[in-house]
């Protein structure tokens, strides 16, 4: 494979809970001389904090002063978008970072309340939390993250990215101090998913010195929330440690009583050592270990257009018990050397393994539970027996234990190289990884029936029974970047390789002991090259207008036979990006040009689950962003940031097919519009800050959303409605060390459809209040 990655190469064109107690005691028994941080002080008019949610490129970092002064304990690639003023506004194409401040002032736990304030980032929403995203970019498919490059601290985290992209694993955003969505042409940088771009959550970083915090809260629903770190720095030395824990007793009411809430633990450790000071090689190695539990009371039965008119929080008791049991542990090794300034080699050696079962209900008296919420009037008897109304015979419910066992591991390696050649400033960046992941289904159904209202457990199903196969994938990828700098002009050629190798090996339901007498194959290999070009033009010191192509590209997966083809596409874009320091706005026009779009058979789609692939063809993608930040009062005790976005995005399909893809079904005619794409999108922030005290509104805006394909007028059924949800959140400061704080999502309390699949209609949060306390040590 590595000979036919090099090959490739060469013939592209260089263009082409312990802790919470342990920490607390730590926080009150400091000594007076860790020094508590100060009141923060009003931000200045000019400040470029008031871009916090990374509306032009960036939140702000900074001065570049202040960057050079602060020594950084993060390994991984290195952020696309550096320092401030004239460095962030030359950037050629479209990235955008959320930072730790804007995310504090904000309090969301919820990564789609997160990332909807980023221009050209859909999401559909399934649970209310957030626990299993559903994002996509410029148009990409939704349907669990799976057709964008998910990332942590820079490295692939989807349980089994190229073997089973589907995310029912995503980092913990309450975790996080930053998050960085890269686009358009800077998107080659990372892959293997490169038509919307890449999404990396970025971890908390160790400290510079003795740096702790505690935040508790509790609120509406039976919210109970716990989250610390402690972390310390010495010469050579540095550690951190970080826990988090949230549980809720759930908002939908379980028919005959029952539990529909969750529980999650998150555990983080990093360990990081220097060479001394004076060496002539700077070497760093850092550890990074964590560990994630979750467990739900969650099902994907939803309700008929009836009863969620009727009760909305409404949940049928033939639901009742189901559950998702999940467990992610990560591990990764990183090594950096600094040879001399401007030269930087990073090496990253990493490992996840994920598990989880979620046995929920499939079918009733052998129909699709999607089925009979979709025509509850054919299904009559088969909704009765979902709400309890009327007993059933033995066996009537089967309810599927989705076993799965996921891994992925690796090498990744960033060699970083600075250089100035006649006029030109060269950022030259080179990447290299070797990735293999493995995705492992051993399914069987469970008989229940409802007697007396009640869901009665009958018998186990024979494991294995229900699916019973392993996905596998070997893949290399190599990339080259040069961020070129001459004069007004910033040129950022680019070309990325993957080189992958698939293979899905099916013992069959009738082989628990996988003896493989009867297994069936499939095997797919292919390799891509991806070359995508930024140009941007300095029109001064303030304003850039910028240009962008690259290749857009997604893999088939190991259940894809051999007529599926990859999905692929030519992406440009262009915009004009302005920054002042008082304010800032750009706009970017997008086109994708699908020459081959992919659905997949998933059961949280609707479908059957069997990963099998369907060619969409030709199809077109093309939208507007924009984004707007100014600081609305100039006095110098009090700040009022207000941060707008807008996103505009129209797809269409560009040939006629039939289908059996679920979203598709049963006819696409050329015109026909893709599902899932809302095509307004609007989100304000306005914040009010002085000395001690806080205040942050939220509003988010979209419209009517299809969840088939189609044309014209589209059918109720077939439509999520548009919304609009208002969040607000206050803050003060009790003292140096600690501050009270209260968040109360969906103000309006607005009773909405989040989601229509796989099987009826599911609410979105309603309003939900919490209060909390921090408390702080050291200097954060």
């Amino acid at each position: 494979m590595i000979e036919r990655c090099l090959s490739a190469v060469s013939s592209a064109r260089p263009w082409c809970t312990g802790l919470v107690v342990t920490l607390v005691v730590a926080l009150i028994a400091a000594p007076a001389s860790f020094a508590a941080p100060s009141p923060q002080d009003p931000v200045p008019p000019d400040s470029a904090e008031t871009d916090e949610t990374g509306v032009a490129t960036e939140a702000a970092t900074g001065s570049e002063e202040r960057a050079a002064e602060e020594k950084s304990y993060r390994l991984f690639e290195e952020l696309l978008i550096v320092g401030s003023g004239e460095v962030r506004v030359r950037v050629p194409g479209s990235a955008h970072v959320i930072e730790a401040a804007a995310l504090e002032r904000q309090g969301y736990q919820d990564v789609h309340r997160v990332l909807r304030q980023v221009p050209g980032v859909n999401i559909q929403e399934e649970d209310g939390f957030g626990l299993r995203p559903n994002i996509g970019i410029r148009g990409t498919g939704v349907e669990r993250s799976s057709k964008v490059t998910m990332l942590e601290d820079g490295v692939l985290i989807a349980p089994a990215p190229y073997s089973a992209p589907a995310a029912y694993y995503a980092p913990t955003a309450g975790r996080m101090e930053g998050f960085e969505i890269r686009k358009g042409s800077s998107a080659v940088r990372q892959g293997p998913y490169t038509n919307g771009g890449s999404i990396n959550y970025l971890s908390r970083a160790i400290p510079n010195s003795f740096e702790g915090d505690v935040e508790l809260a509790g609120g509406s629903g039976g919210l109970r929330r716990a989250q610390a770190a402690v972390g310390d720095s010495s010469e050579r030395f540095a550690w951190l440690l970080q826990a988090y824990e949230m549980g809720h007793a759930g908002f939908k009411r379980l028919d005959g009583g029952g539990a529909t809430g969750f529980d999650l633990t998150d555990y983080l450790g990093k360990l990081r050592f220097e060479s001394a000071a004076g060496s002539r090689v700077r070497q760093a190695f850092e550890v990074k270990v964590g560990k994630t539990e979750h467990q739900g009371d969650e099902t994907y039965l939803g309700l008929t257009e009836v009863d969620f008119e009727s009760d909305p929080y409404r949940r049928y008791v033939g639901s009742a018990g189901d559950r998702i049991v999940t467990d992610h542990e990560q591990v990764q090794l990183s090594w950096e050397m600094r040879p001399h300034d401007g030269l930087a080699l990073t090496t990253t050696v990493y490992r996840n393994d994920f598990h989880r079962n979620w046995a929920k209900l499939e079918r009733v008296a052998g129909t699709k539970v999607a089925s009979v919420l979709a025509d509850p009037g054919r299904y009559a008897t088969e909704l009765a027996i979902l709400r309890g109304e009327i007993d059933s015979a033995a066996g009537a419910l089967a309810v599927r234990n989705n076993r799965r066992d996921y891994d992925s591991q690796g090498v990744q390696a960033v060699l970083d190289l600075r250089f100035t050649r006649g006029r030109a400033d060269h950022e030259l960046d080179i990447g290299l990884r070797v990735h293999e992941d493995r995705e492992d289904r051993f399914q069987e159904n469970d008989s229940y029936q409802i007697l007396a209202g009640r869901r009665v457990f009958n018998s186990l199903g024979v494991p294995g029974s229900d699916a019973n196969r392993i996905a596998s994938a070997e893949a290399v990828a190599f990339f080259v970047q040069d961020t070129l700098t001459a004069g007004r002009w910033t040129l950022t050629p680019g070309v990325r390789v993957e080189a992958i190798d698939l293979l899905r090996f099916d013992y069959g339901v009738s082989d628990p002991q996988r003896t493989g007498q009867d297994a069936t194959t499939r095997v797919n290999s292919l390799t891509e090259v991806i070359p995508g070009l930024g140009v941007a033009y300095a029109l001064d010191s303030k304003a850039v207008a910028f240009v962008g192509v690259h290749r857009g590209f997604s893999p088939p997966g190991p259940g894809s036979t051999r007529d599926v083809d990859a999905e692929e596409s030519i992406n440009y874009e262009a915009g004009y990006r302005f920054d002042s320091g008082a304010g800032r706005a750009e706009i970017v026009g997008f086109l994708n040009d699908y020459q081959n779009l992919l659905g997949t058979d998933t059961t949280s789609s609707g479908g059957s689950g069997s990963g099998d692939q369907f060619n969409g063809g030709d199809a077109t993608v093309w939208g507007l962003e924009a984004g707007y930040g100014v600081n609305l009062w100039t006095g110098s005790r009090i700040v009022l940031p207000l941060n707008l976005s807008y996103t505009y995005t129209r797809g269409e399909f560009d040939s006629s097919f039939e289908t059996s893809f679920a979203d598709w079904a049963p006819r696409v005619t050329a015109g026909d519009r893709i599902p899932y794409l809302p095509e307004h999108q609007l989100n304000a922030t306005l914040s009010l800050r002085a000395n001690r005290w806080a205040l942050n509104a939220d509003g988010h805006y979209t419209t009517q959303t299809r969840i088939k394909a189609g044309s014209g007028p589209a059918v109720p059924s077939e439509v999520i409605d548009g919304r609009t949800i208002f969040d607000l959140r206050a803050e003060v400061d009790l003292s140096e060390r600690y501050a009270l704080f209260a968040q109360l999502l969906n103000v309006g309390d607005a009773a909405y459809v989040a989601a229509r699949r796989p099987a009826g209609l599911r609410p979105g949060m309603p309003r939900s209040l919490s209060v909390g306390v921090r408390a702080r040590l050291g200097g954060r």
